[in-house]
């Protein structure tokens, strides 16, 4: 069974249990300075679960794209990928417990026929003011009891504490910021196994086994959340006073599970990728562990940097650009592990549009040649490489502390330096780098920190002004240099406003100060900023502008300031433009061939 029709099927049925279809949002969320990516369905819709009514109801499906750089690290196993597709359904102060458990379990072992004596159940076991499910676990000792399965605790049904069967976007009630949602879960994991577990090379084979064990035999292929309650000032948490479940499962997990294949890589999700790295390589995937994981980080990095660029991301120094152009650098790496007898800008690209192949019927449907910007940057990476190199030559001993140096400065990863200095009779000390690495990772959880702090409420009015001026700074760029511009992303921090918008040169003094200009003089004006409801095409007959139309679900938000401009937008915005103050633009940049850079402020 294909990945495609598990979505199918998926959507299918939850739409015949009430729900309404929402489309994937983007990977760069909006107006949310405190993420770099969508990491989950449910992060789109927390105004929602918090209480907001959605305009299409209280029971919603959808398959979202989604991104973890936390996992990065982890990609070379058969489970682990840094892009992937949540189907998720939700129920936003509608059904609970009773009603999802019993549908998710019909939905894997009727739709797909799958075995429910390989599945295994983990559910809360209570912590604090928050008590043990014992709701859930009556209902999972039920729906086993019906096939005959005697369901039984630490059998069949795990408990865990918070720090596995909790979620919310920052973990565990004590990681909690004020303001945001989270809840008890309650998460399916499929057996392939024991075989896998007490397999020759496994690392665990001496440890007891049980769902949450790595060593590959279990995969975890659904989770319930049950979110019902908001973390307050004080520390302490609340209940919600709407329960709202939010379901999520990994579409690439659940194609393994359904193909009884405990490999994703080896499923339709990456397997053509797979053959073409092995066909450039004159590699043979499973048969070197080494070079498995290596082929299998190529994949996962190609592919997620497609979809990045896809939704507007440039490779870039800084933020979204910063994790797109390591995802590239890393697979290069990779590529050099695997051999230097082929083109790695030509694999980049072949791999590239082999991602385009696969999501063709529901993703990348307009060209915007993904696979040239993959290909650019593999070409500029190759001459830093090589500019790294002939520095490294001119180093008389290489120790940690130049390795660490190479990496940061050249992507050179540990296993390159290490075996360039075997070839010039150097051991370097291993510990010594890590040492450097740790310290560098310190310091970088230090500075996100600051970045990442409180949710999107503590910062609500900035960012709200701030993207409410993005509109109007789209507007007056259009009238200043002409209808061909249109925005290719935005980012909106608690400081400042950045636009990304299609134009080939670089802009005058003179038209910065006409856009700086029309702006400030819509924003004297108060304009009043409303909001209507439409169907997409109608939005767009209208005369809103839309520049991800693909992303938009059949019913759209369109935000207008007064008659100056129109846009489909999902919010949210002032009510009126004199809110804003003034408005500076700091900075106008090249971000990529053919598109510029503004930074701006209001103050």
């Amino acid at each position: 069974m294909t990945s495609s029709l598990i979505r199918k099927k998926y959507i299918e049925f939850f739409k015949a249990r009430g729900h309404k279809e929402i489309a994937s949002a983007p990977l760069v969320p909006e107006n949310d300075p405190t993420t770099l990516f969508t990491s989950s369905g449910m992060q789109p819709l927390v105004p929602y679960i918090l209480g907001e009514v959605h305009p299409l109801g209280k029971r919603l499906v959808n398959s979202q794209k989604c991104f973890r750089s936390q996992d990065i690290e982890e990609v070379g196993d058969s489970s682990h990928t840094t892009f992937f597709e949540m189907l998720g359904n939700w129920s936003l102060g509608d059904y609970f417990k009773k009603e999802q458990l019993p549908w998710i379990f019909e939905f894997f072992t009727k739709e797909f026929g799958l075995d429910p004596k390989r599945f295994y159940i983990s559910v809360f076991e209570g912590s604090g003011s928050v008590p043990k499910d014992e709701e859930s676990i009556e209902i999972w000792k039920d729906l086993f009891s019906g096939v005959g399965i005697d369901a039984t605790i630490g059998e069949r049904i795990f408990l865990y504490p918070a720090s596995k069967n909790w979620w919310s976007r920052s973990g565990e009630p004590d990681k909690m910021t004020p303001g945001e949602p989270g809840g008890p879960d309650s998460e399916i994991f499929y057996d392939f196994g024991q075989e896998l577990h007490l397999h020759e090379h496994s690392q665990y084979k001496s440890k007891k086994c049980h769902p949450n064990c790595e060593c590959g035999r279990f995969m975890e292929i659904g989770n319930s959340v049950f979110m019902q309650y908001q973390k307050l000032n004080d520390g302490s948490l609340k209940e919600l006073p709407q329960k709202n479940v939010d379901f999520g499962g990994g579409l690439e997990r659940i194609n393994a599970v359904v193909n009884n294949q405990p490999d994703i890589f080896l499923t339709d999700s990456f397997d053509p990728m797979i053959r073409i790295i092995g066909s450039c390589t004159k590699k043979t995937y499973g048969e070197e562990i080494n070079e498995t994981k290596a082929m299998r980080v190529i994949a996962d990095h190609i592919k997620a940097a497609m979809f990045m660029i896809g939704d507007g991301v440039i490779p870039d120094n800084k933020q979204q650009g910063y994790v797109l152009r390591r995802l590239i650098r890393r697979a290069v790496v990779k590529m050099h592990q695997l051999g230097s007898s082929f083109s790695k800008t030509e694999l980049g690209k072949r791999v590239g549009s082999e991602v385009k192949n696969i999501y063709k019927d529901i993703y990348f449907q307009s060209n915007n040649n993904e696979e040239i910007v993959i290909g650019d940057e593999i070409n500029k990476f190759e001459h830093v490489l090589h500019t790294g190199v002939k520095l490294l030559e001119k180093q008389k001993v290489i120790d940690g502390k130049i390795a660490f140096n190479l990496l940061q400065s050249y992507g050179f990863p540990w296993e390159l330096t290490y075996e360039l200095g075997l070839e010039r009779g150097q051991n370097i000390d291993r510990k010594e780098f890590e040492n450097e690495f740790k310290k560098h990772q310190n310091l970088s959880r230090s500075a996100g920190k600051g970045m990442f702090k409180g949710g999107l409420a503590d910062a609500s009015v900035e960012t709200t002004k701030l993207h409410t001026a993005t509109h109007l700074l789209h507007q007056a760029l259009r009238m200043v240099l002409g209808n061909h511009v249109s925005q290719k992303g935005s980012n909106i921090t608690v400081e400042r406003l950045r636009l990304d918008f299609s134009h080939p040169t670089k802009m005058t003094p003179e038209e910065l100060k006409k856009v700086e200009d029309i702006v400030n003089e819509q924003i004297k004006k108060n304009l009043a900023v409303t909001v209507e409801e439409l169907d997409k095409d109608e939005a767009l007959k209208s005369g809103a502008l839309g520049f991800f139309v693909e992303k938009y679900g059949d019913r759209v938000k369109v935000y207008s300031a007064g008659d100056f401009s129109r846009e489909i937008c999902g919010g949210p915005h002032v009510s009126f433009t004199g809110e804003l103050g003034h408005f500076t633009i700091i900075k106008e940049e090249s971000a990529a061939s053919g598109i510029r850079r503004i930074y701006a402020r209001l103050h």
